[in-house]
């Protein structure tokens, strides 16, 4: 057997060192790099938790709270509901107005912080919720740390919105405007020329000024939001202002049962509301009653199927009406 010459190990020795070096360096290095990832990760998941508080909205209802709290109830989420209306601004001589009635609520909850949706679409939801079993349209104010923007939902007609970056440029279509124009009942004029600068470029305004700007053009249509309740506050800004507004009032969510009641007292009080309890809905169940029974007994003594299921069903549809409305004047 050879055996090694002592140069020989002590070179084996130093490339065993070197390789040990190495190796501790690369632990560390690894260590280091997982630790610097780590802090990258936690410091994402805290951005996004403050942008998600400094998040905030508001649902303007162009109707009184006594029509908006009944629909408000079928929102499910605890919102306060308060008036805002103001003076319509007359823009000419001689003009006389009423001043439109304005609603506010202020959601007391923040969803967007648990449910995954962002608050626009969230505030989009409402909005259409609020606006489709009523006749007056909802307008959803929004805003977060990246971008603001409105939502605005009229019946069944499309959802339309626009949209600010944080720094103020616009990121939507200008055919918003002109819904938001005209579902509102706005000036076609002078209102929307009001409204265009919104649509260009404005190195002095960011997003929440933007808003801001919207609001006031809409106090010329009656719109007046306490101080307080302005875009870029925060949700529970937002509720601590709206508490101790006179004549605001708590919405919640309170069964099934209250939730019909709010949804029917809510058609009753719209554009059907006559037709459907009342003197004019007596009225007229009790017409559809008196056609109904001769056509149903002419069609029972010819045997015609087709005149004994007309007066049959102006029969049913007319003593149904009736028992409604009975019912509905006990309770």
């Amino acid at each position: 057997m050879v055996m090694p010459s002592g140069e020989s190990a002590g070179e084996a020795g130093e490339a065993s060192g070197a390789r040990g070096a190495a190796g501790g360096s690369g632990a560390g290095a690894a260590g280091s790099g997982a630790g610097v990832a780590g802090s990258r990760a936690a410091g994402r998941v805290a951005d996004a938790a403050d942008a998600a508080l400094a998040a905030g909205a508001l649902l303007l209802c162009r109707a009184e709270p006594e029509a908006v709290g009944p629909v408000a109830h079928l929102l499910r989420e605890p919102m306060l509901l308060c008036p805002v209306t103001g003076d319509a601004a007359p823009t000419g001589p001689g003009d006389r107005f009423e001043a439109p009635a304005w609603s506010v609520l202020v959601p007391e909850s923040k969803p967007w912080l648990h449910g995954g949706e962002p608050v626009d679409r969230v505030v989009t939801g409402w909005a259409g919720a609020l606006a489709v079993g009523a006749s007056w349209p909802v307008l959803g104010l929004w805003w977060d740390v990246a971008r603001s923007g409105y939502v605005l939902a009229s019946g069944f007609r499309r959802t339309v919105g626009y949209e600010w970056l944080a720094d103020g440029t616009p990121a939507g279509d200008h055919e918003a405007l002109r819904s938001l124009v005209l579902r509102l009942g706005l000036d076609p004029v002078l209102d929307l020329q009001a409204l265009e600068p919104l649509t260009g470029p404005d190195p002095a305004a960011d997003a929440r000024g933007r808003l801001r700007g919207l609001l006031a053009v809409l106090t010329r249509a009656g719109l007046a939001l306490p101080a307080g309740l302005s875009p870029g506050q925060s949700a529970d800004r937002l509720r601590s202002v709206a508490g101790v507004l006179p004549g605001a009032e708590r919405v919640s969510w309170s069964g099934w049962r209250d939730a019909v009641r709010a949804e029917l007292e809510a058609v009753e009080n719209g554009a059907f509301g006559p037709w459907l309890r009342g003197p004019g809905a007596r009225a007229l169940a009790a017409a559809q009653c008196a056609a109904g029974l001769p056509l149903l007994g002419r069609g029972l003594r010819r045997r015609d199927h087709g005149w004994t299921c007309a007066g049959a069903l102006l029969v049913t549809h007319g003593a149904f009406a009736l028992v409604y409305d009975r019912m509905r004047a006990r309770s």
